[in-house]
Parts: structure tokens; C-alpha cells; sequence
């Protein structure tokens, strides 16, 4: 099994090179991309519709109105093509072009510059990719090309809920094999029936987060929910203990985490910063690991001087991504198996291996 799991970590290693070789040098480039404004309950940006009106992109203005686009709620990044642009496929459905040319989360022109040529990234059509092409120019006014067609007009809009860039070329639908080249560096999803009203929001929440977490330094966590997505597509809330890059393998005992990814995970529970500081000592936590609870070993709220800490390790990033279903927060190690008719041996376990209290 270690040898399965470190063979594992070993691939998704080349995996995070291949897809960002940024990451190989340092993993800070990209943190930042985790400090965008969250999606909280109260979030109201402005009306899609209005953005684009004013950007000049009339004709997809009129098509958000009459597209389930109109009812996301989350960061999108949206490559926009102009009105004369749609003409070149005058049998087109503009509001499905604007799907398919709508991705989850925030894609800013400096980081699609840094992404692997030909990426691959799933929009909002369902088993619809597009792909992106930065050109190999070294210079700093390097191209980006979208399914080729350029973008002519990068970050013309940005308020930390959506993006957009304009783009200018031939525009057709994208095809029903779009997603299917097999590749490294594809940001695709598997194929699910589709969803009820109940779940749906769930699914394209999940897929906002894992973009999220890829691009800012917890690729493997991401690659891990990618992996459950059919289990946790079907959840109505969850809340995941996240380890970045760096702390993985970095550390001898990330092998645990990858093995254990379902013992970090809390369905059916959004389980924010507040929420969690309120959880009295020994409350238990259900987790996706049927043979697994999570125990808070000391309560939150006593400040920062005495942190909360589960199954004695300490809750180190509150809140790192979320939205209104999923909540991720992050840690340094592990969280140990522990045993509740025997607490005090688990504490002489954790501290003889060095790992409470991290």
C-alpha cells in the first residue's frame, strides 16, 4: 500500500511540473490567487448582463439573460468574444457560446501565461473544454491563445468575482470530444448523469474550488477531490482539512494524507471558522472515512496562543477557499487515528513520532 501511495505523490509530483512549471521553483508566485474575495451568502456582485453591456460585448449581454449563466453565484472567468466575432457562425446559440467560453474561478492573464501549453479547462458547458495555448515566446508580451483565437484584450474587467477577456477571431461551438484527449494538464471532470435542482449548485461548487486550490499551491488536494468527485458530487455540504504542496512532500508522513483523503473530509457539514471555534472538547466529526471520526481534542476561541487543534493537530488556515456548500481549511500534518477509550496513549504516540502540535 505505501509503496502504491508514494508512487502516487511521485506521479502527481511530475503531474505539478508539467501543468505549472512555476510551481517547481516556488510555490508563492501563486498563493495569492488564494487571497481573492470569497464567495460568502452575502456576495452581490454586479449583474453579468451589465458587464458585458458595458464592456461592448452586446450580443452576449442579451444571451446572459436568457442562460442559466444568469444564475451563477460563484468566480467565473470568461473569455468574450465581440459581436463581430459571433458573426462568422451566424447558426451558432450565443448563449451556449457564452457557456462554453465561461470557465469556474479566476483565471487572470499573468497566470494562463504560466500554464502548460495546451491546458485544457472544462467550461460551463458540460463535457466542453477549452484549450489554452500560450505562445513560446520568452518576452513579457507573451500570447495567449484560446481554442486559437487570441486574446486581444486581457483583464479588461476584474473585481474579484469575475473576469473577463476579450477576445477576437473565427468563433464556433466547441466539440463533443473537446475534453477527451487524455492529458497531464487537462482540467476535466468526470461524466455524471445529470443532477437534480438539489445538487446541481454542489457540482459546479466543487469544480470553483478545486480550480481555486490548484492554482494556489494545493494542486494534490485538488487532484484528490478530482479523483472522489463522483462521491462528493452527490454531498449537499462538506467541509475538507487541506494540506498544500510544500507540506506533503515535504514532510515524511504525507503519504498518510494522500491514503487517508477521506478521513479529512466532513460530509454534509459546512463547518466555517465561527463554527468550528464554537465545537465543545470531544465533539465528534463524521467524516467520508466509514471507520474514521475526527475529535476536537482542544476547543476553539481561546485565542492564538491556545488554537483549536482536531485529533491533536492544529487547524493552521481558517477559511483558505470557500463558498456557499464548501468550506476548506488548512493543516501542516496529518490528522492520526485516534482512539477515544484511550486518549492519554494516543497523546505519548503523538508525541514520541513529533508530530502534536504541529
Amino acid at each position: 500500500m505505501a509503496s502504491t501511495v508514494n508512487l502516487f505523490i511521485f506521479l502527481i509530483s511530475i503531474f505539478i511540473c508539467t501543468a505549472n512549471p512555476m510551481f517547481c521553483s516556488t510555490s508563492e508566485s501563486h498563493r495569492h490567487l488564494l487571497q481573492t474575495p470569497s464567495l460568502s451568502p452575502s456576495s452581490s456582485p454586479l449583474p453579468l448582463a451589465v458587464i458585458l453591456s458595458n464592456l461592448g460585448f452586446n450580443d452576449l449581454a442579451d444571451a446572459s439573460l436568457n442562460s442559466t449563466i444568469s444564475t451563477v453565484n460563484f468566480p467565473l472567468t470568461i473569455f468574450a468574444p465581440t459581436d463581430s466575432s459571433l458573426l462568422t457562425c451566424p447558426s451558432c446559440s450565443i448563449p451556449l457560446l457564452l457557456q462554453e467560453h465561461s470557465v469556474l474561478g479566476l483565471y487572470s492573464f499573468h497566470f494562463l501565461r504560466s500554464l502548460a501549453f495546451g491546458t485544457k479547462i472544462e467550461t460551463l458547458a458540460p463535457t466542453r473544454c477549452l484549450t489554452i495555448t500560450p505562445s513560446r515566446s520568452g518576452n513579457s508580451s507573451k500570447e495567449v491563445f484560446v481554442n486559437g483565437v487570441e486574446i486581444t484584450k486581457p483583464d479588461i474587467y476584474k473585481n474579484g468575482f469575475f473576469i473577463v477577456h476579450g477576445i477576437q477571431g473565427y468563433v464556433s461551438h466547441l466539440s463533443s470530444i473537446s475534453c477527451r484527449i487524455e492529458s497531464m494538464t487537462t482540467l476535466s471532470f468526470p461524466f455524471l448523469p445529470p443532477p437534480t435542482a438539489a445538487f446541481a449548485a454542489t457540482r459546479l461548487m466543487l469544480k470553483d474550488v478545486m480550480g481555486r486550490l490548484r492554482t494556489g499551491g494545493y494542486t494534490l488536494v485538488a487532484l484528490a477531490m478530482r479523483v472522489k468527485y463522483p462521491e462528493l458530487a452527490d454531498l449537499k455540504s462538506m467541509t475538507v482539512f487541506a494540506m498544500d504542496d510544500l507540506s506533503i512532500f515535504g514532510i515524511g508522513i504525507g503519504h498518510e494524507y494522500v491514503a487517508n483523503f477521506g478521513f479529512h473530509i466532513v460530509p454534509n457539514r459546512l463547518l466555517m471558522a465561527s463554527e468550528l471555534a464554537e465545537l465543545a472538547p470531544n465533539t465528534e466529526l463524521m467524516t467520508m472515512d466509514k471507520e474514521g471520526k475526527l475529535v476536537v481534542t482542544t476547543a476553539g476561541g481561546n485565542g492564538p496562543l491556545v488554537p483549536m487543534r482536531i485529533n491533536y493537530v492544529k487547524v493552521r488556515n481558517y477559511d483558505l477557499v470557500y463558498n456557499k456548500r464548501i468550506v476548506v481549511h488548512g493543516l501542516s500534518t496529518p490528522f492520526p487515528r485516534i482512539h477515544l477509550h484511550d486518549r492519554s496513549a494516543d497523546v505519548s504516540i503523538r508525541i514520541s513520532d513529533g508530530s502534536l502540535g504541529q
